[in-house]
């Protein structure tokens, strides 16, 4: 098995991952046989727990490892957030055509769903239009959603702008979302609603979750190559479709300067790539 993928995994703390297999495998006796194969570990620092978990389901889906139980990239679902004069809601697959903005796609359908939820609870752009008159209107000024309210805060009565702006992850609009929502919880835990409060900061998780840095898998089925060097050592990721599915790397002992320009979040991601990969190979 020279030179193949025998297992691919995703980890908080490399060092504690890493040094597990090594430690009592007795939950695990699948990887025991795997461990005396192992002739090096390549890793990849991402920049949010989203991205480990889509760039995992790409390369467990290109490379299909041997020692991974599932090659189809794990258990969360391949969702988008649908956006429409109605309100939000999350779908499997966006329709070609139609009126409706989608956003995505996300791994976690459960996630997206609390995400909504929480977007919802604080911008529920459903009711939040001038022409919503009768019960929707008295709900969205319950809810603190009516254009009056709008206004008087200095806010466009339009707050699908807003969600919008949340889902593209405007750090403005985020942080603004975020905060409502933390208010919200801490308001339910100070009158000992913790259950709705629990509610609150899962929603407040997953809106976290959604919004986080994430490149590895985009909408546009974009195709190219992005370059990272440091220590001697040069990184190359694969970029296909839209999606990150592969990387190699190797000893490379004079400075390189990569080709292409694809902005600082992947100059960053490819540098530090290849700072750990420097790190590994000492």
């Amino acid at each position: 098995m020279a030179g193949r993928v025998l297992y691919i995994g995703r980890a908080v703390c490399l060092r504690r991952r890493v040094a597990s297999y090594w430690g009592d495998l007795g939950d695990r006796p699948h990887l025991a046989a795997m461990v005396s194969r192992i002739a090096r570990v390549e890793a990849v620092p991402c920049d949010s727990a989203h991205e480990a978990a889509w760039l995992e389901r790409n390369l467990l889906q290109r490379r299909k490892p041997p020692w991974n139980r599932s090659a189809s990239g794990g258990q969360e679902s391949e969702v988008w957030i649908r956006l429409t004069l109605a309100g939000l809601s999350v779908v499997h697959q966006p329709p070609a055509g139609g009126g409706a903005r989608y956003f995505g796609p996300y791994l976690g359908g459960q996630k997206a769903r609390d995400a909504v939820s929480g977007l919802v609870r604080v911008l529920p752009p459903g009711h939040a239009a001038d022409q919503a008159v009768g019960a929707e209107r008295e709900l969205a000024r319950a809810r603190g959603a009516s254009p009056d309210l709008a206004r008087a805060r200095g806010a466009s009565p339009d707050l699908a702008c807003t969600v919008t702006a949340v889902l593209d992850r405007d750090p403005a609009a985020v942080a603004a979302a975020r905060a409502e929502l933390a208010r919200r919880r801490d308001a339910a835990a100070a009158t000992l609603a913790f259950e709705f409060a629990g509610r609150v900061q899962a929603e407040l998780e997953a809106l976290d979750w959604i919004t986080a840095e994430q490149k590895v898998t985009s909408a546009r089925p974009d195709d190219f190559d992005v370059h990272g060097w440091a220590g001697g050592m040069l990184v190359r990721f694969e970029i296909r479709g839209g999606r990150l599915t592969g990387w190699t790397q190797r000893a490379c002992p004079n400075a390189v300067s990569p080709p292409g320009d694809r902005g600082p979040a992947w100059t960053d991601f490819a540098h530090r790539a290849a700072e750990l990969a420097a790190l590994l190979a000492c």
